[in-house]
């Protein structure tokens, strides 16, 4: 598996997921764009970055993805840095949530789904012009969750938003295949990013022990999936859901079982 001679912009690229990917997409040969809402912590983290792959390999730039002309504003600039678009992580999100009854919908229903739908929404607009633009071609790969497929605590705007995402993704993959552009959705589950790892230990041990495994995903673990869908060896990937949750979905509690 390689990614050789591809350009790739992450979204949400300065932590978690994000900058963990873009560190494999370096490893594997690619040239990565690490765009962030916060332009500061993109150049930051592409400095951090920059000797992990091949020199003047990596940039940043700042972009709300809530906003669509910035999204094409950043596609344009790793076009102009690097002179194509060959992969696009739609993976910039925003998390929190209260119980339903108690929103107020400015704050806990419009942000979220500004970001987390409507954002990798424009990310597969954009970007799909412009593999349009160079002929076909081009991966989308759109961060998804678990909540996206099934009722969660506190979760009411965020589930909905990654159900869409997932919608999306299918939908996208559809239309787009005329051109050779694959889209996938990934599904994550209890993640170690900055967002858990903010929590109590003992909400962290609860989180890790519904995972097959026990123990909390790191994200270089979901990193890894990523840069595989991104390359040719998963050509026969597109419009599914690709679960990254060490098991979340597939069991609900482990339990003693009684003497029969």
């Amino acid at each position: 598996m390689t990614l050789e001679n591809k350009v790739a912009l992450v979204t949400g690229g300065a932590g978690g997921i994000g900058l963990a990917t873009v560190r494999a997409f370096l490893r594997q040969g690619a040239k990565v764009v690490v765009a962030d809402v916060d332009e500061v912590r993109a150049k930051a983290a592409a400095e951090e970055v920059a000797d992990e792959g091949t020199p003047g390999s990596v940039a940043s730039v700042g972009v709300d993805v809530s906003v669509f002309e910035q999204v094409e504003a950043a596609v344009a600039a790793a076009v102009d840095r690097f002179g194509r678009l060959d992969v696009m992580f739609n993976n910039a999100g925003i998390a929190g949530g209260k119980p339903l009854l108690e929103h107020d919908p400015a704050v806990d229903y419009a942000p979220m789904i500004r970001v987390d739908q409507d954002g990798v929404y424009y990310g597969i607009l954009a970007a799909g012009r412009q593999f349009r633009a160079q002929g076909g071609g081009g991966v989308i790969i759109n961060t998804s969750s678990i909540y996206g497929e099934q009722a969660a605590e506190l979760a009411f705007t965020y589930s909905a938003a990654k159900a869409a995402v997932i919608s999306f993704t299918r939908s996208a993959a559809y239309e787009l295949a005329h051109q050779g552009t694959r889209v996938v959705a990934i599904t994550p589950g209890r993640v170690a990013t900055p967002i858990i790892n903010q929590f109590s230990p003992e909400l962290r041990a609860l989180f890790a022990s519904e995972l097959l495994r026990n123990t909390m995903t790191q994200p270089e673990e979901v990193a890894d999936v990523v840069a595989f869908l991104a390359s040719d060896a998963s050509n026969v990937i597109n419009g599914t859901v690709v679960s990254c949750d060490d098991g979340y979905s597939v069991f609900k509690q482990r339990f003693d079982l009684p003497t029969f």
